[in-house]
């Protein structure tokens, strides 16, 4: 389960990362590592999104994030 976390984690921050380079700078890093194959972009763009959902649902509604506040 702490792989699904830390990968679901790092996922989110690859999406935060995109999303203020393309904010401020109209730059989509994912786009431009991965442009030459259109159907990965959009498997990282639906995985991002997933991790994002996953994400949520551990901190907010099972209140239950064993692997974050581990000491």
């Amino acid at each position: 389960m702490k792989t699904l976390h830390m990968t679901a984690y790092l996922l989110v921050w690859v999406g935060a990362i995109n999303w203020g380079l393309w904010g401020l700078f109209n730059y989509n890093l994912v786009q431009s590592l991965l442009g030459s194959m259109p159907s990965l972009v959009k498997w990282v763009y639906v995985l991002v999104g997933v991790a994002g959902v996953y994400t949520i649902y551990s901190h907010l509604v099972l209140k239950d994030c064993k692997v974050c506040s581990a000491k």
